[in-house]
């Protein structure tokens, strides 16, 4: 079977227009889910009874079923709550206009912010406990302790699972396509509908997603370089 190489190149450009598009699900999920993520962690580190408890589940939860189980519940259920809600009291607003990218940045934040707080949590524990003691004993308060002494040096150990956290969040937001969203995965199949030319399509969308993940990765590797670097030289001096 031969492939059709006017339709790949064609469609190859009308996905390459679609990457804006998962590159903002990617970008706004990961910054949405930071505080949450932050918050989970250090109630884990500090063991607080409660919230611990109530983190562990969740990221067990968020962990442990698909993210297609994720997407199928937050999009047929929340549109349903929301009306429920705004036809009570905003009778005016009609929820199935909102935006489908909405509820894709709901279930992919969630989703980060629960492997992200592993990764915190992680980078957190390899920062010498000392480090603190020293750093209240030289007259810093508990923020500026975080900010400036344990929270800089944990990030140059996260970076390494952060860019694999977001390759994957990158990858898993093909998904969106079942909300609706028109991103990389959702151009290209509805170019290849047309035809049939499905082939063709999801050779498009292999290439393309090992370009922006390998760009990505390549972002990250230049990041954890510099970051390095310069915590030597402050080691140093």
């Amino acid at each position: 079977m031969l492939l059709d190489f006017d339709f790949m190149l064609k469609t190859f450009w009308a996905a390459v227009k679609a990457i804006p598009v998962t590159l903002e699900i990617t970008l706004i999920s990961i910054l949405l889910a930071v505080l949450p993520a932050y918050g989970m962690a250090m109630c884990r580190l500090k063991k607080r009874p409660v919230t611990a408890k109530i983190s562990s589940v969740f990221i067990s939860f968020m962990r442990g079923t698909p993210v297609v189980l994720q997407i199928l519940i937050v999009y047929s259920l929340m549109p349903s709550l929301l009306n429920s809600f705004f036809k009570r009291y905003f009778p005016s607003v009609n929820i199935f206009d909102l935006n489908p990218i909405v509820y894709a940045l709901v279930v992919f934040t969630l989703n980060t912010s629960a492997s992200l707080s592993e990764v915190i949590r992680s980078a957190m524990q390899t920062v010498d406990r000392g480090q603190y003691e020293a750093a209240l004993c030289a007259g810093l308060n508990h923020f500026q302790a975080y900010t400036r002494i344990i929270i800089p040096q944990a990030m140059v150990s996260a970076l390494p699972n952060v860019c694999n956290l977001t390759v994957s969040l990158v990858k898993n937001t093909s998904l969106a396509f079942m909300m609706t969203v028109k991103d990389i995965t959702a151009v290209a199949k509805i170019q290849a509908s047309y035809g049939f030319n499905y082939i063709e399509a999801y050779l498009d969308i292999f290439v393309i997603y090992i370009i922006v993940c390998s760009i990505v990765q390549l972002l990250f590797r230049l990041a954890e370089k510099r970051f390095t670097k310069k915590g030597i030289k402050n080691v140093r001096s």
